[in-house]
């Protein structure tokens, strides 16, 4: 994923803590298949510049074919040799749309220089998995397959089919494996809505799970550059009419203004759910900012907390600087990238003219270099949220099911685009102080993936089970 943040940590008193059973080894069928599909699928490279998807997506489909899932219910395709996606179907009445089950296989690029260990060998160690993708997260795509396959091996009554989408090119690239299946392939995952294993953490301290997330939507991206040009000259003859100077001024008007702070459906239950396992200083805040959007509480929780910051506004912040084409030269060009995080539902052409106003000078050109995609929130629906609510209840008593915005992007953005609703609900509960998606030795706990499995299959269970009488 781009980015993965989770409603964070700081923010949730530790009184209502759920405890993590002490570690242990794998005792069943699905737990001994999860551990080896996820020991190989780490093992492969499936980097952008380095790796193969493809392979991951051989590996799963013999694994499936062994479980007995026919062959033209198991389809391997995408626009390159070695960045194709996986989707498998698990039949069920057709009384019901299918889901999604979606995780990708792509991972960001890890050096063994880097690392402490083999990043691409599933390493037990201490009460962790360690490698590359063990928490973004091949962790998922292991979950989810070993859960199709359970199913299909118990033979349990399915009122909709059920369809395992592993991707490409998640993390980048120009193969984007939903992209393409929703452009080129869209009857093989159109469904009802999507369950998103790249979002929607549960998250723990000190092994304890005091909060399960689930992702309904998604801050939109953008990225803009501001330039300035003129002639230069002679350093040794400076005048006031200076790039650097110019885009620097601009720079910091820009850096003085906040964007104004607002709620939508997804935020406003996220605050009203936190505040009633939130610690008493920041508590009665939450629960007016959810229940009446006071703008004063707004403002103070956003004051304290660049997460309670980023889910309550539109944020652009300059994070690139470039200028100059010598040392002893006045400066011909300076430019920046601002980078654009809006809310869902935030007019791009509204920003861009915030931002136009702000620089309040001509002489700084503003171009869109990434422009930004929109999309909707998901209903918070009860086909969802209730047995989320009731597994959490089960597994990790006390625990807050919150819904949640990501503040950076995953995949789901073009599902929603697509008119498909997704659900960010990872069930591999993270350290909220030890998250290293994406960085050096990558890990989760070795119990947590187990538990995971259990939350996975007893949540695919229920949504997807049969809810009438048997026919």
């Amino acid at each position: 994923m781009a980015l993965r943040i989770i409603a964070r940590v700081s923010i949730v008193a530790l009184a209502l803590l759920a405890p993590m059973p002490a570690a242990r080894a794998q005792t069943s069928v699905d737990e001994r298949g999860a551990r080896a599909l996820f020991a190989e699928l780490v093992g492969i490279n499936t980097t952008h510049d380095h790796g193969n998807t493809t392979i991951a997506a051989r590996a799963v489909r013999r694994r499936l074919l062994a479980a007995g899932f026919p062959a033209k219910d198991i389809v391997i395709a995408g626009p390159h040799p070695v960045r194709q996606n996986l989707v498998a179907r698990l039949r069920g009445s057709g009384a019901r749309k299918p889901i999604i089950l979606l995780a990708h296989l792509d991972v960001v690029e890890a050096r063994r220089e880097d690392w402490s260990l083999e990043p691409f060998t599933l390493t037990e160690k201490d009460g962790y998995f360690y490698g590359r993708g063990t928490s973004d997260i091949k962790n998922m795509a292991a979950l989810f397959t070993q859960t199709m396959i359970r199913l299909k091996r118990e033979r349990v009554p399915l009122d909709r089919d059920v369809i395992l989408a592993l991707t490409a090119d998640e993390e980048g690239g120009d193969d984007n494996g939903v992209q393409w299946l929703l452009a080129k392939r869209r009857p093989l995952i159109d469904a009802e809505y999507v369950i998103n294993g790249d979002g929607g953490d549960p998250v723990m301290r000190d092994g304890q799970v005091y909060a399960r997330n689930v992702q309904a939507s998604e801050k939109v991206y953008m990225d803009l550059r501001l330039e300035v040009r003129n002639p230069g000259g002679h350093s040794s003859l400076p005048v006031k009419e200076n790039a650097i100077y110019r885009l620097s001024a601009a720079l910091t008007r820009l850096a003085g203004y906040q964007f104004p702070a607002r709620l939508n459906e997804v935020t406003r239950a996220y605050f009203t759910r936190a505040a009633a396992s939130a610690p008493d200083t920041i508590a009665p805040r939450m629960r007016m900012v959810g229940e009446t959007g006071d703008t004063t509480a707004m403002r103070r929780l956003s004051a304290g907390s660049a997460w309670f910051n980023a889910v309550l506004r539109t944020t652009c912040v300059a994070t690139q600087l470039e200028g100059g084409h010598a040392a002893n030269a006045l400066p011909q060009t300076a430019a920046a990238n601002v980078n654009c995080r809006m809310l869902p539902d935030e007019s791009p052409d509204t920003v861009i003219e915030t931002i136009r106003r702000l620089v309040a000078d001509t002489a700084v050109q503003i171009t869109v270099t990434s422009a930004a995609v929109p999309s909707p929130s998901s209903p918070l629906v009860p086909e969802v949220l209730e047995p989320i609510d009731s597994i959490t209840a089960s597994m990790w008593p006390g625990a807050a099911v919150v819904p949640s915005m990501e503040t950076g992007a995953t995949d789901g953005l073009f599902f929603r685009n697509a008119g498909i609703p997704v659900y960010g609900i990872s069930a591999v509960a993270l350290d909220a102080d030890d998250i290293r998606a994406h960085g050096q030795d990558e890990r989760i706990r070795v119990d947590a993936f187990y538990r995971g499995l259990e939350f996975t299959t007893r949540l695919v269970r229920a949504v997807a089970g049969r809810v009438g009488p048997s026919p």
